[in-house]
């Protein structure tokens, strides 16, 4: 007689067919990482999740209604976006009203950063750098694999659909919001830091950027390390990233680089 381990162990296998015949999951190239990967959604049920996942967040935080500086932000984003991989999304850019040092995308191509953020960087460069970081986990649907892993195909589902079609709609999308705000991994952060220095430097601004901004972040939560910044919450191994950008970039690594470590 089969052990529970052994039913158990068949029923995921045929869960995991019945899927890949019923082509909910799908196999395709991901351009920022060159590699097959497995996804269960669409790029239509990613818009789809990014449009309703857009309505919650505009409900939670204050989106500024300050025209000149989205005109700015969307001028710097779109030269971004003409460049990144992914030219079959189109992407959208808000900024939080909130004195929060962070940025952070959903899927479908949209891109949040915070005033707080905002207040900190110096030139359009050091912006494009922030923005052109988020895309790079767009391109890379680093959020959308994030997704899968934690909430399951089922919940993960009901963030994809209206809400007057599931009961559960609201538990889908509340529930994806909170995962998108949890930390990356250290390679999908490389990865996007890699796409970010890539796009800045095909659309006109400075490549090197980067290594200010993070620099400029890391010296302000030395100067307060009972309360980390946020940013680096959500884009973990700061240190490791500058130098990560300065050898993609091919730049002299000081002691300084690894001491920080």
């Amino acid at each position: 007689m089969p052990s529970a381990y052994h039913r158990r162990y068949c029923r995921l296998i045929c869960f995991i067919l019945a899927f890949v015949f019923s082509g909910c999951i799908t196999t395709e190239y991901n351009v920022a990482t060159h590699t097959e990967d497995l996804f269960v959604y669409s790029t239509e049920k990613e818009v789809a999740m990014g449009q309703n996942l857009d309505r919650q967040i505009a409900k939670q935080y204050k989106l500024s209604a300050d025209t000149a500086l989205l005109k700015k932000i969307d001028l710097i984003g779109s030269r971004l976006a003409e460049v990144c991989d992914r030219s079959e999304l189109s992407y959208y850019f808000q900024v939080i009203e909130d004195k929060e040092k962070n940025a952070f995308c959903i899927p479908g191509g949209y891109v949040y950063i915070f005033r707080g953020l905002l207040d900190e960087l110096e030139n359009d460069d050091q912006i494009a750098f922030v923005l052109a970081h988020e895309i790079g986990h767009v391109v890379a649907r680093h959020h959308i694999k994030k997704l899968q892993a934690v909430m399951g195909y089922n919940l993960a589902l009901l963030a994809t659909v209206p809400a007057e079609k599931s009961p559960g709609f609201y538990e889908g999308v509340n529930f994806a919001v909170g995962q998108l705000f949890s930390a990356y991994s250290r390679q999908d952060e490389y990865t996007a830091d890699e796409m970010a220095v890539k796009y800045a430097e095909k659309s006109g601004f400075d490549p090197e950027a980067g290594i200010e901004v993070l620099e400029k972040l890391y010296l302000l939560s030395k100067k307060n390390p009972s309360r980390p910044l946020s940013y680096f919450r959500t884009h973990p191994y700061v240190p490791q990233r500058i130098k990560h950008i300065k050898q993609f970039l091919g730049l002299p690594i000081g002691i300084s680089d690894y001491i920080n470590e």
